[in-house]
């Protein structure tokens, strides 16, 4: 019931939106504001230094730890063995630092997804991709994404649905908005 009057509420808000722009358009918009959020997201909710720091500290422990385990140093991996504990601890604080600003993110969009699945103006794109863009991005990838090529009646060979689209537009999007923003690590989409 609450669902249904979200989907209202939002159909009547954005379907204008959706008909000025065209439906393959409004998607890359979507992916745009909601790349711009998470990115905004992740900006405000967690210390990049803090974050960039402990991922340096892991990364040299990992090192050391290789490095020990090559040359099989006894004496070195017993001491490491010991600080393995502590770093532990460090691995945990990094991750509590990444998902924080999915908390505040995740249901928005998941939201926002749900809506364009129901939506009849969006849930039916198809874009077609050039060979190129096919081969090189999309064979990867192309089981997670709907709509490959050939997969449903009336659907061109090389051409992805709607979240295959909003993937590939989110993608380039918050590369764009990590630079911009100065965001070292963790991720949006």
């Amino acid at each position: 019931m609450v669902l249904e009057a979200l989907l209202g509420v939002l159909n009547t808000a954005l379907n204008p939106f959706i008909q000025f722009l065209g439906p393959v358009l409004a998607i890359v918009v979507i992916a745009i504001v909601i790349s711009l959020i998470t990115n905004i997201a992740q900006k405000l909710l967690v210390d990049q230094d803090r974050l960039l720091y402990l991922q340096k500290e892991m990364k040299e422990f990992q090192q050391e730890m290789v490095e020990a385990r090559k040359t099989n140093d006894q004496k070195a991996l017993n001491k490491l063995q010991k600080k393995q504990m502590e770093f532990m601890g460090l691995q945990k604080e990094m991750m509590t630092m990444s998902l924080k600003p999915m908390m505040f993110t995740m249901v928005p969009i998941f939201t926002i997804f749900w809506w364009i699945r129901e939506n009849p103006l969006l849930n039916t794109v198809v874009v077609e991709l050039s060979a190129t863009t096919y081969y090189v991005l999309l064979v990867p990838l192309w089981r997670a994404l709907p709509f490959y090529g050939g997969v449903a009646p009336g659907i061109p060979e090389m051409s992805i649905g709607w979240l295959g689209w909003y993937i590939l537009c989110s993608f380039g999007f918050s590369m764009l908005f990590r630079k911009l923003m100065g965001i070292k690590s963790g991720g949006g989409m």
